[in-house]
């Protein structure tokens, strides 16, 4: 049967083994600076839900946000006046103003409850402003909400399927005003690399300049290159999609292990080498064990009966021979020879940080 460390340890071949070197385009590792998308958000109510919506003394904003709506509406309550609003939840509307977005566009949003609503299901959210960082309104949203949860109570038994205080409303807000974009300012363009690497850049403009023409394009740094743009909007659209498909040899990227100690992950790329070196494992169990004893008095002499715990702890350490590693220039020389210390993903998140700490490993180490 394949054990958890060959399992972990081999799945790092498919994670880590190189790309073709010619599937690799500008537009999988550069985009255009200042073309990107903005957040928006805002305070919205759900309405129509089943008895499930917020309790009104716990959560005040509720019956003030409805109270705030209805006076929009020129519909003005006493002041006295108490609400019972099972039937509506108070939350938070967010959504992502996609690049280059003009008034009268749909874009998706995202419904979280803010309260202590029990489920969103079947609830409609009433027009909730959408406003970016600057505090202006730049969408709409309203609509029905699609909750992919359900659940179910009844005598103090409750089942639950996936989360029902989240939903989602498709194409459900309506775009207002645009985000203005450097895209067609200036005569020239900014790419930016997805990953700051001087090697990538150069590689990145000789490929531009041999498509395009010598000195179109210019490495400013590790993660900026710089290109001649034409000034007609219409010219500089065809220039930047012939630049997006030019194709581009795949780097060699950094010698990277990247560890999760809370799951025990572990992921390496094909930059990882090994020198030799020899490491010893072995593994250490305890086990406690806890027997009731009862002591009874004698016959007569007005004792009690009294309850104990024999406890006997036991430790056994297996052996571990120190097992030499050789030189590993191949990704798939190292999985094998982890592969073969027969250790846990725990364990081999020590003995790779062990080995590093040796100087074994020309890899560097992230822990998340």
């Amino acid at each position: 049967m394949l054990g958890w460390s060959a399992l972990a340890v081999g799945l790092l071949i498919w994670l880590g083994w190189p790309m073709d070197a010619h599937a690799m385009r500008i537009k999988e590792v550069a985009a255009v600076q200042g073309v990107r998308s903005n957040q928006l958000t805002g305070f919205g109510l759900v309405v129509g839900l089943d008895g499930t919506g917020d309790q009104t003394a716990q959560m005040p904003y509720t019956s003030q946000g409805m109270t705030n709506y209805l006076q929009q509406l020129g519909m003005t309550l006493p002041a006295d006046a108490k609400m019972q609003m099972k039937n509506v939840a108070a939350v938070l509307v967010t959504a992502q103003l996609p690049a280059f977005a003009r008034p009268g566009q749909m874009i998706d949003v995202t419904v979280s409850s803010m309260g202590n609503a029990k489920s969103l299901r079947g609830g409609t959210l009433i027009t909730t402003p959408l406003k970016g960082a600057d505090g202006e309104i730049y969408a709409l949203a309203q609509g029905n909400l699609l909750v992919g949860g359900a659940g179910a109570s009844g005598g103090g038994s409750k089942v639950q399927i996936n989360h029902l205080s989240a939903g989602r409303i498709p194409a459900g807000a309506q775009v207002e005003r645009s985000v203005p974009t450097p895209f067609a300012l200036g005569d020239s363009i900014e790419l930016g690399l997805n990953s700051a690497d001087f090697q990538t850049a150069r590689r990145v403009a000789q490929a531009i300049n041999d498509r395009m023409g010598a000195g179109v394009a210019s490495a400013v740094d590790g993660r900026v290159v710089r290109l001649r743009a034409p000034a007609n909007p219409d010219e500089r659209v065809n220039f930047l999609a012939e630049i997006e498909e030019i194709p581009l040899e795949a780097t060699v990227p950094v010698a990277k292990v990247v560890i999760n100690t809370r799951t025990g992950s572990i992921v390496m790329n094909q930059a990882v080498t090994l020198g030799p070196c020899a490491v010893a494992h072995g593994n250490l169990s305890v086990s406690i064990s806890s027997t009731p004893v009862v002591s009874q008095p004698n016959p007569l002499s007005q004792g009690q009966t009294v309850t104990a715990e024999k406890t006997d702890i036991k430790i056994t350490q297996d052996t571990g021979a120190l097992i030499k590693m050789d030189a590993a220039p191949q990704l798939a020389d190292l999985v094998r020879m982890l592969n073969g210390l027969g250790a846990t993903p725990q364990d081999l998140l020590a003995i790779l940080q062990a080995i590093k700490a040796a100087g074994a490993m020309n890899a560097e180490l992230e822990v998340i």
